[in-house]
């Protein structure tokens, strides 16, 4: 399903319309669940909290190796020279080696499939000549995605000090790859991948379990415990999770995938409107129109616990007085939504069209007018 609109709906309001199924109870440090079309969190617990990322850092590598190719500054058969220190990379490695060749596309099912340290290595020379200019470039796109809590110093994951995220950044994260660069976004459901003649499957055992999940990432070190981004498409629902410090392989996919079933059981997402539906016609002064459509420039569609679409009510306020000229796209007024008598937010309206301003006269009697309704 493709991004539709940002919905800001805050996680406390959220949980008190589901309080009547609580999200599980999770062996894990902290998680988080959000419904990918709409950015709403469905459940979490200390989705804020610094932790280790581990090797969940290479959704980073990966991200932005995806918008180098998407740039052609890359290419996927482009050859790429093997160096020292990438050679020498400890940890999970795809074992490349300096005088053996390999190709983009090779390395970033390294990176996806085999977890490779070395991988990320070679990229990150590639695409910004050291590892250190490419975590710039990692914490510059990190601020543009509003992952606002993370910190990045290496392409890796390896354990450092100053490197550091929370369950919601990466949960943001996840979604912008599959928002983004869905050309590339397969590749987080290959099973396994054979360079130098060796064999490695993907640490995800959700892609086994169950064949609704196509991705993403595992992490693990021994100070950041057991970590999984998963995603899972069931219809036209996509569900992403974040599960962080478990115990152990075992347990974080099995905590994942009961979070991940929680979510697609209990809530539904609900088309509200429709993109350049109109939705009333506000009052404009001083324009060539009297009237004007409001509405969304993209379909609004919000998660909700189910059954509770029918229990929604609705509140539009205009920004008043409005004076053209306006443009198309302009925010002009406030959709308020509750349910039940519960707040579930509240999301800026946009004029369906442009109003200019009108002749000497139209805005003389206009003025007239505003200024009698003043007193």
């Amino acid at each position: 399903m493709r991004f539709l609109i940002a919905v800001f709906v805050s996680l406390f309001s959220l949980g008190a319309l589901a309080q009547s199924v609580p999200p599980p109870a999770l062996a894990a440090n902290a998680w988080i669940l959000i419904d990918h079309a709409t950015g709403q969190t469905l459940a979490a617990k200390d989705p804020d909290t610094r932790i280790e990322p581990a090797s969940l850092t290479k959704l980073m590598t990966a991200y932005l190796t995806f918008a180098a190719m998407k740039a052609g500054t890359i290419t996927a058969e482009q050859v790429v020279p093997v160096s020292e220190r990438a050679w020498r990379m400890e940890g999970s490695r795809m074992f490349i080696e300096p005088r053996k060749p390999v190709t983009v596309d090779e390395l970033i099912k390294g990176v996806i499939v085999q977890s490779g340290n070395d991988a990320c290595v070679a990229l990150a020379e590639l695409i910004a000549g050291s590892e250190e200019g490419f975590a710039a470039l990692m914490n510059r796109e990190a601020q543009r995605l509003g992952m606002v809590n993370t910190h990045f110093t290496n392409s890796t994951g390896l354990p450092d000090p100053q490197l550091y995220t929370t369950a919601g950044d990466l949960a943001r994260l996840a979604s912008a790859i599959v928002r983004d660069f869905p050309e590339y976004y397969s590749l987080y459901s290959m099973k396994e991948f054979t360079y130098n003649d060796i064999r490695q499957p993907n640490r995800n055992r959700l892609l086994y379990m169950d064949p609704t999940v196509d991705g993403m990432k595992t992490g693990h070190t021994s100070t950041a415990g057991y970590c999984l981004v998963s995603t899972a498409e069931r219809g036209p629902r996509r569900l992403i999770s974040v599960v962080l410090g478990a115990a152990s392989d075992t347990v974080r996919a099995q905590e994942s995938l009961k979070l991940l079933n929680y979510g697609f059981q209990f809530f539904e997402t609900v088309k509200l409107y429709k993109a350049d539906e109109a939705l009333s016609q506000f009052r404009v002064w001083k324009g060539q129109l009297n009237e004007l459509p409001v509405g969304f420039a993209q379909d609004f569609v919000i998660s909700l616990p189910k059954e509770a679409a029918d229990k929604i009510q609705v509140t539009l306020e205009s920004r008043q007085p409005l004076v053209a000229p306006l443009d198309k796209g302009q925010e002009v007024g406030t959709l308020t939504l509750t349910v039940d008598g519960k707040p579930a937010g509240q999301y800026p309206v946009v004029a369906l069209q442009e109003v200019p301003v009108a002749g000497f006269f139209g805005r003389l009697w206009d003025a007239i007018v505003m200024l009698f309704k003043q007193l």
